[in-house]
């Protein structure tokens, strides 16, 4: 994860987090809807995925399925259990018992970005965030801004993060959501309930990943800390004519890939 060595900020910050249970309230701005989460306690990386123990910038550009391959191969190196099966037809199915290494859904990401603030960010910008206002072309090591009360750094800014829940399955079909903004976005596209999506076989410069850790529900269970495939089902259902360019979760469509759930 991250660098590490006889760098004391990088020694500080490769352990895990262990975050409390709480309540999270999301907004979707396209349907204007809302929903309130309550999570489990879980654990969440203080930083991003790293580059290597001797670059701690974050690992980049990286698409979801290379971010879900690497959390279960970082399973096995632990002897825990994978969290993702991937099908033969390419679906990525989660185990919400498994005690491996896998992507956060929103309702964790948000609750853990925020740490207990309700405002945009969980500090000043500048203090806490690599963006466009600090006029850098690429990622920078992580670790190197202030960190929130839960002790988890560039939550905001940086790269990108990629999170296990669809970001709008009726409308794109089965884009994954990322968080959090970039090095090189403005203020307004870097705060906690700002969401974004791109495909999952999308390899973007400015997109990295985080890993949480642990169980979070009881097996075959289809839901879990926000997400439920039962939800992801009716968000996709669009009753009529589609809109221009929409493409739903599980219709055939002109550019269609395989999806995941």
């Amino acid at each position: 994860m991250a660098g590490h060595g006889d760098d004391p900020v990088t020694d500080r910050i490769r352990e895990f987090a262990a975050l409390p249970s709480g309540e999270i309230t999301l907004r979707d701005a396209r349907t204007g809807s809302k929903r309130t989460v309550q999570l489990e306690s879980f654990e969440l990386a203080r930083v991003t995925v790293t580059r290597s123990d001797a670059d701690a910038t974050p690992w980049h550009p990286v698409a979801w399925k290379q971010a879900i391959s690497y959390c279960n191969a970082a399973s096995v190196a632990e002897n825990l259990s994978a969290a993702y099966s991937v099908l033969d037809d390419g679906t990525v199915e989660w185990d919400v018992s498994a005690d491996g290494f896998r992507l956060p859904t929103e309702a964790e990401w948000e609750w853990a970005c925020r740490a207990g603030t309700t405002a945009s960010t969980y500090g000043p910008l500048g203090e806490i965030a690599w963006t466009a206002a600090d006029e850098v072309a690429d990622p920078q090591p992580v670790g190197r801004k202030a960190p929130n009360a839960f002790g988890l750094f560039d939550m905001i800014g940086n790269v990108w993060e990629w999170c296990w829940d669809y970001a709008d399955p009726a409308r794109y079909g089965d884009y994954r959501s990322l968080r959090g903004g970039g090095w090189a976005d403005q203020a307004w596209s870097c705060r906690a309930s700002v969401r974004r999506g791109n495909a999952p076989d999308a390899v973007l410069e400015d997109v990295g990943f985080r890993m949480a850790r642990g169980a979070v529900g009881e097996a075959g269970a289809g839901e879990a800390q926000g997400w439920s495939a039962e939800a992801d089902a009716r968000r996709a259902n669009i009753a009529g004519p589609l809109p221009v360019g929409w493409t739903p979760l599980g219709r055939p469509h002109r550019f269609d890939s395989r999806s995941a759930r």
